[in-house]
């Protein structure tokens, strides 16, 4: 139950009937909500049509006065009434009168003395006593408070005593500012007092025109309240509203739901609701929040008392059943590596019933970080089996799964439902990125292979696709096929590119046991024509296969050169020599041999010819 009291310094702001569409909307949301008058000098609650009821109902003022005669607090299933047809998805409507509105009602209210209440009666146990029933009878979401004007001796019960928070709407002129500070000084010393209750304040302009300020003049005043408030954030704005259905008190988010006033109240809904954990709606926006943030430590948020960290963990037990909310605050934990705690929410969230192909791929990267590699498995197995997944998802999902055979995924919901272009991105990020890993190389293939000819291809697509293939094969030791495919694909070395050419060359030493000169000279014209190497140079990757190519053409001077440029290399690179990406202390082993090769060591040969060499002995024996 989340009590937010609506109160206003002075008249005319249109308070009652920004609850009253608030209400409405929360209901409408699927909400439980109560309204309570307690603006009992001025009540108005009752004259809207929802509010209605067709035999008087007695309100706060008859409650404590049946509590000041008997000295014991009523029940108050007498005190309320439900609106019938207002709540949508489980969502219900109540009100709490000012009182029964007849001749006694100014008597009665007369005759309390709120201040005596409190000192000689135990009002405040009274207010506890009602707050409880409320809770326990009603069981509202949302309780909002209908509030006097001014400062009253029911302003305390209103503003300071009842509320987890309070809707202040003013208009911006001075009188405002000068009562509110005096109100907005005493709410917030609440949380110095002895309960230490933290009441959130949302500042609401109200009855504002709707005019061009170009003098400034509404931008000083926010400045001014904004500083003597002390509040950050802009105030939320209700607008003066010209229309005679104001005189026939028509709900706006209820029969008017596109009007430009019922968006505006709807705003305040979203404000309420944010600043409730306790609403699952909430929850997520303040988790999210967090998780946009990136912090790795929670410290204390601005005019608060508790701790970011604190909050989390009311959130997980409220919402302990939740499997959305817990699925969210798992990926917090995670993105904080607190693993622990987020394998045991993403647990908690799956036997919740959250059964999203995320919440199985998170708790799969979670399971395997933690060594639970058979939980992994089991996980990214059953992301596979989802035919939703973007691409990179799917990439993560295979390298979590284990498998003696990858080649059983391309034929997974999760990899046929790819566009092809997509499909092309997972190969491609598989063969740059993980080539080292040649159990995924079959995978490549068998995925490729079927969308090579498929005429809905972008030019940019089939060049990627070809050259992600190609580099496939070269790895494996099939470099004819990597020949074929990259000159089938570009009959003449003249007209290739500079990648084309290179891994044009290496396939063709792959496939015959010879340097063929054609391409790799093609590669030294084009650095030098076209300046590519003005940004490449940086790569040592580039370098690499630039040391090679002038190698290649007798060019040794400048083979050493770039060779020495590619010892650069600080992290993992894509290295040519074995077609896979390698440590640093792997690139610069090779680079070793590449300096053997070009000092004359024609024993040199690249790692992957050394490789398929091997693979071949391996079958032979195999067959003998």
């Amino acid at each position: 139950m989340y009590v937010t009291t609506f109160y206003s310094f002075k008249g005319g702001v249109g308070r009652t009937m920004a609850l009253v569409n608030v209400a409405v909307a929360l209901a409408k949301r699927g909400r439980r909500v109560l309204v309570v008058d307690f603006d009992l000098e001025a009540p108005g609650l009752d004259t809207y049509d929802i509010f209605r009821s067709p035999k008087p109902v007695p309100g706060v003022i008859d409650f404590v006065a049946e509590y000041l005669l008997s000295g014991k607090a009523p029940k108050i299933d007498r005190f309320v009434s439900e609106s019938a047809g207002v709540g949508d998805c489980g969502g219900a409507l109540w009100s709490m009168p000012s009182g029964t509105h007849h001749a006694a009602y100014a008597a009665n209210f007369n005759q309390i003395d709120w201040s005596a209440l409190y000192e000689h009666h135990d009002g405040y146990l009274l207010f506890e006593d009602l707050k409880e029933q409320w809770k326990q009878v009603l069981k509202p979401d949302y309780v909002l408070i209908d509030s006097r004007t001014g400062h009253t001796d029911t302003g305390g019960i209103c503003t300071r005593h009842l509320p987890d928070a309070v809707a202040i709407l003013f208009f911006p002129n001075d009188q405002n500012l000068r009562g509110l500070a005096t109100v907005v000084h005493d709410i917030r010393s609440e949380a110095d007092g002895p309960r230490r209750k933290e009441i959130f304040l949302h500042f609401v302009m109200s009855n504002v025109p709707d005019l061009d300020d170009e003098h400034s003049i509404l931008e000083e005043k926010i400045d001014a309240f904004r500083e003597q408030l002390g509040f950050r954030r802009e105030p939320m704005i209700v607008h003066r509203y010209d229309s005679l259905s104001l005189l026939s008190q028509v709900v706006f988010t209820k029969d008017r739901p596109r009007s430009r006033l019922a968006k505006e109240y709807i705003a305040l809904v979203e404000e309420i609701v944010r600043h409730n954990l306790k609403d699952r709606d909430g929850a997520l926006e303040y988790v999210e929040r967090l998780r946009r943030r990136r912090r790795r430590r929670y410290g204390l948020e601005p005019g608060m008392r508790l701790s970011m960290e604190q909050r989390i963990e009311q959130i997980e037990k409220d919402h302990s059943s939740d499997g959305e909310v817990l699925f969210n605050l798992a990926t917090l934990r995670e993105d904080n590596r607190d693993l622990e705690k987020a394998l045991s929410l993403f647990n908690r969230a799956v036997e919740a019933g959250y059964e999203e192909t995320d919440a199985y791929l998170r708790r799969a990267r979670v399971r395997s970080k933690h060594g639970d590699i058979d939980g992994a498995n089991e996980d990214a197995r059953c992301v596979l089996q989802s035919a939703d997944l973007a691409w990179d998802d799917v990439l993560d999902a295979i390298l979590l799964a284990k498998s003696d055979n990858y080649g059983e995924f391309a034929d997974s919901p999760a990899v046929t439902s790819l566009s092809p272009s997509d499909r092309i991105r997972l190969t491609s990020r598989i063969t740059f990125s993980f080539g080292e890993n040649r159990d995924l190389l079959d995978l490549v293939a068998l995925i490729l292979l079927p969308i090579m000819h498929d005429d809905s291809l972008s030019k940019d697509d089939r060049y990627l696709a070809v050259h992600t293939l190609s580099l496939d094969y070269i790895r494996v030791g099939e470099c004819a096929e990597a020949a074929s495919l990259l000159r089938g694909e570009c009959p003449e070395i003249d007209s290739m590119d500079i990648l084309s050419a290179f891994n044009y060359g290496m396939a063709r030493w792959g496939e015959i046991r010879a340097v063929e000169p054609a391409p790799f000279a093609r590669v030294v014209a084009l650095d030098k024509r076209d300046g590519e190497s003005v940004d490449r140079r940086r790569s040592p990757n580039y370098s690499q296969c630039l040391a090679i190519a002038c190698w290649a053409v007798g060019d040794t001077p400048e083979a050493l050169n770039f060779a020495r440029r590619a010892r650069l290399v600080r992290g993992s690179e894509l290295s040519c020599w074995r077609y896979c990406r390698v440590s640093a202390q792997e690139f610069r082993k090779d680079l070793d041999e590449i300096d053997a090769l070009i000092a004359g060591d024609a024993s040199q040969t690249p790692l992957f010819m050394r490789l398929d060499a091997a693979s071949q002995s391996n079958e032979e024996n195999e067959d003998e």
